[in-house]
């Protein structure tokens, strides 16, 4: 996790929240084993790799459209969208359950970032 740096004390108390959070809650702790649970603060706009980061995202996410995503794109942001898409990472993983290779993405369209098992969940009831 990348986090833009902001005043030493909120960025404790951001910190401090994160921690709590990977630390004391089942779900946290489940989520810990996706991503490294300690951010790193940068200033975007002394970072270049940030910088570029930041870019390519603005451009995807105005200049792409992938399936389950409805809102229009600008239509001159479109161009730099395929550049930064045709770079996109295309792998394979292994689905031991199902002993089944299944495609992997490096750019990919969710509408929620919840495991599947946890989305079922909020729909019942």
């Amino acid at each position: 996790m990348v986090f833009d740096e902001l005043e030493k004390a909120q960025s404790r108390i951001l910190l401090d929240q994160l921690e709590k959070y990977f630390s004391e809650s089942e779900k946290g702790y489940q989520h810990s084993s996706r991503v490294v649970p300690e951010p790193f603060f940068v200033h975007s706009d002394l970072t270049t790799v940030v910088q570029i980061a930041d870019l390519a995202a603005y451009c995807l996410n105005w200049g792409l459209r992938l399936k389950g995503m409805t809102e229009p794109t600008r239509i001159e942001i479109e161009p730099l969208a395929k550049m930064v898409y045709d770079m996109k990472f295309v792998g394979a993983w292994h689905d031991e359950i199902n002993r089944q290779e299944k495609p992997l993405y490096g750019i990919f369209y969710t509408d929620d970032l919840r495991p599947k098992r946890e989305r079922g969940e909020a729909t019942e009831g």
